[in-house]
């Protein structure tokens, strides 16, 4: 029987967990490549640290290098994040004619373009469906099980640890802080979550997704983006009073020209209210779930663990398996992403972000007096604002002055919601900055 030999850069806990499923699988991995799957070399900082996994004698080095001009490795699962020496060890690896399976997104979000030419130009292939989603199989899904379609929209939770902290806070009544605290307790959230809450991290991953599913390609730190700390335990209670959950949500929304102009893509990351009759709203602790919607299909839906040492190693494995049979060279070929001449489906383009439009829901802090609601409502309106549902309740904490006004608006855009809070924060009623979060379903 034929061998591939695999070499695995990034021996963290998803780099343990596919070196469980090569070694402890590897019958079964044999049996579904028709090879025999060896991992001969892992390469990581940090080769002291126990791990759940017996390796064979001489696996672990400190220098990936060995992996590099090792000539009889072919394939290579890098799993290190970030976008410093990562791209420099991905550029080497591929210029030493070697395939590469990979979970970093930030990557790819950042690099695609650079990383897929040296690719294409060294007759290798990238796969990544780990980098979005981890165990949920969504880029296969929309690049090859749902090619025949034209896309409709993504509306996905892509971040577990954003979705458990706001599960938390939902179900708890806990507030944004004390959540936090619990996640990094619980191995959730890292002692520097920034990535995950500010949305940077969902940024990346639906830059990929759009890429696919609609060719855009865009700088992911271009997309409109708020994170979950604005959150409050208050919204949780108001959303649920009128039928909505909170989560952190990526959204791509194609919007149809008119006129003969070509349709764009509105593009977005945040804190949003999902009506109780989506699935989504469903979506729990450190689960991630994607919605699609395409012509042909309709609406699809995809649901798993998006994080986690094993969930991500079986996409990762998954991908080494499809690269050792051949679909994976195929299917890199056929699409050509990230390449300069694939041209966005049908002409498409990111819209801008001031014009996309929808409802929203704002919370602001007001003082307890006559007239307030009059002040914020001419504010609305002066900007073409219609309000069309509003929530002010009585005072009851002792001791204080202020009241939350909720206001649900009716369509209108963000540019519009943008400019009229600006007005609206200015006001001296108004006590600090207004809570806005986008409404779906």
């Amino acid at each position: 029987m034929k061998t591939t030999k695999v070499g695995l850069v990034g021996f963290g806990t998803i780099g343990t967990g596919v070196a469980r499923l090569l070694i402890e699988q590897q019958e079964r991995i044999s049996r579904r490549t028709g090879q025999c799957v060896e991992l001969v070399r892992i390469a990581d900082t940090d080769v002291t640290r126990p791990r759940n996994v017996t390796l064979p004698p001489g696996v672990l080095t400190t220098d990936y290098r060995e992996i590099l001009n090792d000539p009889e490795i072919s394939l290579v699962v890098q799993l290190i994040g970030g976008t410093g020496i990562e791209r420099t060890i991905m550029l080497e690896m591929l210029a030493a004619g070697k395939n590469i399976v990979t979970a970093n997104k930030a990557l790819l979000a950042t690099h695609g373009q650079e990383i897929f030419e040296a690719a294409r130009q060294h007759g290798c292939s990238v796969a990544f469906e780990a980098a979005v989603g981890g165990g949920i199989p969504i880029i296969a899904s929309l690049s090859e099980s749902l090619a025949a379609n034209s896309f409709e929209s993504i509306h996905a939770i892509l971040n577990g640890t954003c979705n458990f902290i706001l599960s938390n806070m939902e179900e708890e009544g806990s507030d944004y802080a004390s959540t936090l605290a619990e996640a990094q307790r619980l191995g959730y959230a890292e002692a520097n979550p920034a990535m995950d809450v500010t949305g940077a991290d969902t940024a990346q991953k639906l830059a990929i997704l759009s890429h696919i599913a609609f060719g855009v390609s865009c700088d992911w730190q271009e997309i409109p983006r708020l994170g979950i700390e604005t959150v409050d335990a208050v919204d949780f209670r108001y959303a649920k009073l009128l039928g909505y959950s909170i989560k952190l949500l990526a959204i791509a929304q194609r919007l149809r020209g008119e006129g003969g102009n070509g349709d764009s893509l509105a593009l977005s990351v945040s804190p949003t209210l999902v009506s109780r009759q989506s699935p989504l709203s469903d979506v729990r602790g450190a689960f991630n779930a994607v919605s699609v919607m395409g012509d042909a299909v309709g609406h699809s839906f995809y649901y798993g663990l998006g994080a986690g040492e094993m969930p991500t190693a079986s996409a990762v494995v998954g991908d080494v398996i499809d690269t050792i049979v051949g679909r994976t060279r195929l299917t890199f070929d056929a699409l050509n992403l990230w390449s300069p001449e694939k041209q966005p489906e049908e002409g498409i383009h990111p819209a801008a972000p001031e014009t996309i439009s929808g409802r929203f829901y704002l919370r602001v802090t007001v003082e307890d007096r006559v007239g307030v609601m009059a002040e914020v409502a001419k504010l609305l309106g002066a900007h073409g604002i219609s309000i069309a549902s509003l929530i002010q309740e009585e005072n009851h904490l002792a001791g204080s002055n202020n009241v939350p006004l909720i206001i649900i608006t009716h369509e209108t855009t963000e540019g519009a919601v943008l400019r009229a809070l600006e007005e609206i924060n200015r006001l001296s009623c108004v006590c600090g900055e207004t809570v806005r979060m986008r409404i779906y379903g």
